[in-house]
């Protein structure tokens, strides 16, 4: 019986040379791992969150951290489409985030709401560090994703820091 002989996979070819496909997936990477770690510190903060506003984040706090998690997917599958392998464990997102994990105690509802509109901020921070180069590489479909992710980290660092207001 003869074996069956496994074709390589065909390589990349989409426009995007190997070099900006592997600076633009190293960027996603670091998106991602921040994404993630904000999606934990949020649904971390829906738990253990106390206090005469409890309701109120309880609720915004499961909005956010549901839009956080169906995040994750798309830019993973980007980094994928790009040609590299997604980072997924722990390890690698501690490594490569830029924003603190969640406090080993849980802080004061106020306290949570500032701690999570630094992390919109920051992780805003990261997508927009990638646009230049992207628009270098015409990675439009980086570009969209890039967009779509700065509207969501702002709006919600506006909603979050409109509490903290007197």
């Amino acid at each position: 019986m003869a074996k069956a002989s496994a074709k390589p996979a065909p390589s990349i070819n989409i426009g995007i040379s190997e070099k900006d496909r592997a600076a633009i997936a190293k960027g996603l990477s670091r998106l991602l791992a921040d994404t993630y770690t904000l999606y934990l510190t949020t649904h971390n903060f829906h738990w253990n969150v106390t206090g005469p506003m409890f309701n109120t984040l309880h609720l915004m706090f499961m909005t956010q951290y549901t839009e956080l998690w169906a995040a994750v997917d798309p830019v993973a599958e980007r980094i994928r489409s790009l040609g590299h392998p997604a980072p997924g464990s722990y390890a690698q997102f501690s490594k490569l985030a830029s924003i603190p994990d969640a406090p080993a105690t849980p802080p004061k509802a106020l306290e949570m709401v500032r701690i999570l509109v630094q992390g919109h901020e920051a992780v805003a921070r990261t997508a927009r560090e990638l646009f230049p180069l992207a628009d270098k590489a015409s990675d439009e479909p980086t570009a969209d994703l890039l967009t779509q992710r700065l509207t969501v980290h702002e709006q919600t660092a506006w909603m979050l820091r409109s509490l903290l207001e007197e």
